[in-house]
């Protein structure tokens, strides 16, 4: 299998630019690649003497622009402004590989559930005086994940924390951002309003679903991109640049494949036209763009049944793309996007591990990068008061 981004045979100054860059991010991917026969990928110990969930980046291999401060002086000693990560219960490896970039535990967490649903939550060290962040996607169960969220926000309100910053990986309710039909909810902003008043006071998301989910909080967000992860990983393979086209799977996503396309040498784009007729259902139209004998990279923000861009790759096929991959910050994997997923229409699924994947969803052509060290970077910046867009650029 070839791989992306070998510049062309006359490389622009812009292609050297971005084929530097690359070669220096390469080595912030951490990754779970999975074959037919085998688990290849960057381990540091088994967990419960089987295959780990998520391999941890080694931290003396940190790109240039992922370097803090944190490297010359302990986090928890910045002027006796502790620092503090507790993790829910929705995505527990990644909370642990969070505080293992920031050099520190996991803070002391209780949290069960009643025989009536109810949940339950107590911390059990102090956290008075302390920078507390809060690490829960509200991913499936959505509403029990964040349930649990906000009365973990509410116990370190009571519990007299200097700053509570709720991490939320994955941003549920994301795509009930505007009303598209008469008499809906508006879902983002009623999430928005709950995480506020439940004593929030500040909130970072990875790759929300619309920008404009940030204006629905009366509180900072600050919306990390996961895009330096999978084009990190991207860059490893070695397909000429003269062969790659981006393609967007829907009309809303042609500002993020386009910024997406830049980055990859400012690669062509295609758009994948569709008419959705109802809620997770959707049906592909037409093609807008060339993709005959190109490596085409199809680029969304999340899978969920996966119809949309089965659809768009199976579209893409039919008008003579020579491979197809898929790319996505936020793996839903509702059922049956793994069948679709798992078809001979993808060379590779990229995902990254903002949500977990339990082992059944696991198939041949699945990748699973990890943002845990994007997401510990800017805690860090967060707590130091520096920049975090600078990340990005």
């Amino acid at each position: 299998m070839e791989s992306l981004i070998l510049p062309a045979p006359k490389p622009s100054p812009a292609s050297s630019v971005v084929s530097g860059r690359s070669s220096e991010l390469r080595r912030l991917h951490c990754c779970r690649s999975f074959s037919r026969n085998r688990i290849a990928c960057e381990l540091t110990k088994p967990i419960n003497n089987a295959k780990p969930h998520v391999p941890i980046l080694n931290e003396q291999t940190l790109p240039s622009f992922m370097q803090a401060k944190r490297l010359e002086n302990a986090v928890n000693t910045k002027g006796g402004n502790k620092i503090k990560i507790f993790s829910g219960t929705a995505n527990g490896a990644l909370s642990e590989e969070i505080a293992g970039y920031l050099g520190l535990d996991l803070g002391k967490i209780h949290i069960k559930r009643f025989a009536d649903g109810e949940i339950y939550v107590q911390l059990q060290e102090s956290v008075r005086g302390c920078d507390v962040y809060l690490v829960q996607p509200s991913c499936p169960p959505a509403n029990e994940n964040l349930m649990e969220l906000l009365i973990m926000i509410d116990a370190c309100r009571r519990a007299s924390a200097k700053n509570i910053t709720a991490v939320i990986p994955y941003f549920g309710y994301a795509r009930a951002d505007r009303k598209s039909q008469g008499r809906e909810s508006i879902a983002a902003k009623l999430m928005a309003n709950l995480i506020t008043e439940s004593g929030a006071d500040r909130v970072l998301a990875c790759d929300l679903h619309s920008s404009q989910s940030m204006g629905y909080f009366d509180i900072p967000v600050d919306h990390i991109y996961c895009q330096p992860v999978i084009l990190d990983y991207l860059a490893s393979k070695k397909i000429c640049s003269n062969d790659l086209v981006v393609v967007s799977p829907d009309v809303g996503g042609v500002a993020r494949a386009r910024a997406f396309a830049k980055k990859l040498s400012d690669a062509p784009l295609a758009i994948v036209d569709k008419r959705r007729h109802a809620h997770n259902v959707a049906e592909v139209m037409n093609l807008i763009g060339d993709v005959k004998g190109k490596v085409a990279v199809m680029v969304d923000d999340m899978i969920d049944t996966a119809g949309t861009i089965t659809e768009g790759a199976a579209l893409l096929h039919k008008e003579g793309a020579r491979e197809v991959y898929a790319c996505c910050t936020h793996a839903v994997f509702s059922p049956p996007a793994v069948e679709r997923l798992s078809s001979s229409l993808f060379q590779e699924v990229i995902v990254t591990n903002t949500i977990p994947l339990p082992e059944k969803y696991y198939f041949p052509q699945l990748t699973i990068l990890s943002v845990a060290n994007l997401l510990g970077e800017t805690i860090w910046r967060v707590h130091d008061d520096c920049s975090v867009s600078s990340i990005f650029q």
